[in-house]
């Protein structure tokens, strides 16, 4: 089978070509992990894959809790979005548990 026009990022099960012995072999990124790949999607697709950048991470927030326990968070931005079946992106938000000490508490 072939992926000549047909690169699919992600898994999708309606991204595939007639393999051999009647089999379907499949041109989406997820075909690598399951290894039922067309037998040229490393050179079709992946040659033009591009993985997600993410920036660094920005800096905590207060704590949501000015007494007890709350939470505080952070996130980080895109700067190279995934295509042509290239790695995703990792998460762009964090939250940790934190312990309100406002001075009235």
């Amino acid at each position: 089978g072939s992926c000549r026009h047909r690169c699919c990022p992600g898994r999708n099960n309606a991204c595939w070509a007639p393999g051999t012995r009647r089999t379907p072999c499949y041109c989406d990124s997820y075909c690598q992990r399951t290894g039922d790949c067309c037998q040229d999607y490393l050179a079709t697709c992946r040659r033009a894959a591009v993985g997600c950048s993410v920036g660094p991470w920005g800096p905590w927030s207060g704590c949501s809790s000015p007494c007890g326990v709350g939470s505080r968070a952070r996130s980080r931005q895109v700067t190279v979005p995934p295509r042509h079946g290239g790695e995703p992106c990792p998460d762009l938000k964090q939250r940790r548990g934190c312990l309100g000490q406002h001075p009235t508490c």
